[in-house]
């Protein structure tokens, strides 16, 4: 009877004779990515400092620069879609939806957080809020849900109040994706194409037959249909990540007033009613009609 085969277990990996460990001349990982300075911006302010603090704070450091990035590629995309690129654009909005989904999936992390456990530092934060993130406020803007009444929460921070003065006043990727469609010869009305973007995007009926138009016929352009489904894509992942938000927010301290004045979950309730593409959610009920 043979013995069964014995795999060796290694601990140690032999470094390769080629790979480079000095890096007094020459560019390091670290280096490149300026992790001292990245990793020395975590400070809690609990005395003494509390175990789940660190949490918290990388939780939402990490949420911004996704948000960066994200807004990064929304204004490709907004920028392609001016110069008729479309796939190139969709690969961004695809980069997006990538992003929004990990972002969503991170509420897991701080759920770890007991009631308890927040309790313990949240009075250090004093009024500070994710309400007041420029970047978050930038993607609303970039899609649709423009407020010019949140500009006086960036009045102390110039270059905040600068980037969401600019993305309020120019054109929403909404607003790009519709003169896409008007260059493709689709009939979008012309006071849609010469809005004023500084304004919020309210619900239009008459572009409803014309996204239905672009679902039902079989002559539609495959990239125009992908990105109608792509944008819905960019709306519900939005509202799942506002939802997960809301019953984190929910689960660690109930019905408490937000830190930074706000009502708390009822107020984060009230976003679940936001939608920045409404006539691609309205055309459902009347494709096949």
């Amino acid at each position: 009877m043979e013995k069964p085969t014995v795999h060796s277990a290694q601990s140690v990996r032999d470094i390769e004779a080629t790979v480079r460990t000095d890096f007094r001349n020459a560019m390091s990982y670290g280096g490149y990515l300026d992790l001292d300075r990245l990793l020395s911006s975590q400070h809690p302010l609990s005395e003494p400092e509390h175990h789940d603090e660190l949490l918290f704070i990388i939780q939402h450091q990490t949420s911004e620069l996704w948000l960066k990035l994200v807004l990064h590629e929304l204004l490709e995309a907004r920028r392609l879609f001016d110069a008729d690129n479309l796939g190139k654009a969709l690969k961004c909005i695809a980069r997006v939806k990538a992003i929004q989904r990990t972002m969503t999936e991170q509420w897991s992390v701080l759920g770890t957080l007991t009631p308890r456990e927040y309790a313990q530092f949240r009075g250090f934060l004093g009024s500070s809020s994710g309400f007041q993130s420029y970047q978050y406020r930038g993607v609303e803007f970039l899609l649709g849900n423009k407020n010019r009444g949140m500009l006086r929460v960036f009045e102390s921070e110039p270059e905040a109040h600068a980037l969401l003065s600019t993305l309020l006043e120019e054109p929403t990727l909404y607003d790009a994706f519709l003169k896409v469609l008007a260059r493709a010869g689709y009939d979008i009305p012309a006071d849609i194409l010469d809005r004023d973007t500084s304004e919020p995007w309210t619900f239009r009926q008459d572009l409803v037959p014309i996204f239905q138009q672009i679902y039902e016929s079989d002559d539609t352009p495959w990239g125009l249909y992908e990105a109608c489904e792509d944008l819905v894509d960019i709306e519900d992942n939005f509202q799942a990540w506002r939802f997960r938000h809301l019953r984190t927010v929910q689960r660690t301290i109930g019905f408490k007033v937000g830190t930074g004045g706000s009502s708390g979950v009822d107020f984060l309730k009230r976003a679940l009613d936001l939608t920045f593409f409404p006539e691609l959610y309205a055309v459902r009920t009347e494709i096949g009609n």
